[in-house]
């Protein structure tokens, strides 16, 4: 993963303001479809369109319906760009995620196989 010479905010706890949804884990890998074609890393191309997976980190208090640790599925786009936070779990990015276009919500990890079914390592 690139910084591009960010420095890694170091935080306690976040506390999300109103209806924000914080989610984390969201991949953009190369990926390789079961016909054995190799998807390219998708970050920030409109190659990439489609929904992703991500953990839910923090929630808002007026968010409903969805829990801390959840994972929920976002159209494509609406999310922000990602800031890089290291707590006691380690580094990892957080987004922003429009709370009107979460598509799925699911208590376990779900294995995104959307144009693939493999990650290439």
């Amino acid at each position: 993963m690139s910084r591009r010479n960010l420095t890694v905010a170091k935080i306690g706890k976040l506390q999300p303001l109103k209806d924000t949804i914080l989610v984390h884990g969201m991949e953009f890998k190369e990926r390789l479809s079961q016909g054995g074609l190799i998807l390219l890393d998708d970050d920030m191309k409109s190659q990439g369109i489609r929904p992703r997976w991500a953990q839910v980190y923090a929630i808002g208090p007026e968010v409903q319906d969805i829990n801390v640790g959840q994972y929920i599925m976002i159209a494509h786009g609406r999310w922000s760009r990602g800031i890089t936070i290291e707590d006691e779990d380690g580094e990892k990015t957080i987004r922003k995620v429009d709370p009107n276009d979460i598509l799925l919500v699911s208590d376990e990890k779900v294995q995104d196989y959307t144009m693939s079914d493999k990650v290439i390592a």
